[in-house]
């Protein structure tokens, strides 16, 4: 899953397509090209920052930045693309306009979304995050991080299969860096397996986080590439199914490595482990 952020204010790739406070489309819409022709399977378009201390943006706003992009990629590309984004308003968008899948930080817990996503037959994929952007990491606090992320995530899959989603189009995130601690999102990667025993395809977003930084000794976000590629092949080596990176070309090469000497197929894509529900 290649990152493609349309925000001004994300932590790594914040502003890359805007221009004197404008967004540009053709620019962001050239990045998506370059993000398939590198081996994405799902293009993750994002118009709203969840970086800590990220403060939110109306959904008017995040419409008018993430729809004219996925417009342009839908028409131009056969790509599956994912909208990501926890507003209900914001979804509908994005599918309409070509979206397949709805990358949700909040697990679509906003009123009605679950309804709709059955409805519209969208791929999900649900994350877990301990309280909201702009304090998450103040006090990140569990008893046992990796019993609770499961149990949230496993009542959150339910909520959704109750709603009509099928259970074959839901994919789950435990949420590395979102209210934890360094601790945490260790215990969280060492313990990956009781993720993946939930029977959904399990996502992982690591690349360029902090945590690599913090692993390194110290290393800033443009020095993240090389341990983020080391955390992208631990975690497929443990189930992951779908790695979610703003460096493809690098990723899909370390994955390859890693399936080839586990003697996987190439043809067996991340992205395929993730289907829209049957309308």
């Amino acid at each position: 899953m290649g990152v493609l952020n349309v925000t001004p204010d994300s932590f790594s790739d914040g502003g890359r397509h805007f221009r004197f406070g404008h967004l540009n489309v053709g620019g962001a819409v050239d990045r998506g090209a370059e993000i398939l022709a590198e081996g994405a399977a799902i293009i993750d378009v994002g118009g709203e920052s969840t970086r800590p201390g990220a403060a939110p943006v109306e959904a008017a706003a995040e419409i008018e930045r993430v729809v004219p992009v996925i417009e342009q990629l839908a028409s131009r590309f056969d790509v599956a693309i994912s909208v990501d984004t926890s507003r209900r308003a914001v979804m509908q968008a994005a599918v309409e306009a070509g979206a397949g899948i709805v990358n949700d930080v909040r697990a679509l817990r906003d009123p009605g979304a679950r309804a709709w996503a059955a409805a519209a037959g969208v791929g999900v994929c649900l994350m877990h995050m301990q309280g909201e952007p702009p304090t998450m990491q103040d006090h990140p606090d569990y008893r046992d991080v990796v019993a609770e992320v499961a149990a949230f995530l496993a009542a959150e899959r339910d909520r959704c299969i109750a709603a009509g989603i099928g259970a074959e189009a839901i994919a789950v995130d435990p949420g590395i860096g979102f209210g934890k601690s360094q601790a945490h999102n260790v215990a969280l990667l060492r313990r990956l397996a009781e993720f993946t025993a939930l029977g959904c395809p399990v996502l992982l977003g690591v690349s360029r986080k902090s945590l690599i930084g913090q692993l390194l000794g110290g290393r800033a976000v443009e020095q993240r590439l090389y341990g983020g590629l080391g955390l992208a092949a631990y975690a497929v080596s443990r189930g992951a199914k779908i790695i979610r990176t703003h460096d493809v070309a690098a990723t899909v090469d370390a994955i390859g490595v890693l399936g080839g000497l586990l003697g996987e197929q190439r043809g067996d894509q991340p992205g395929d482990q993730l289907q829209e529900t049957p309308r």
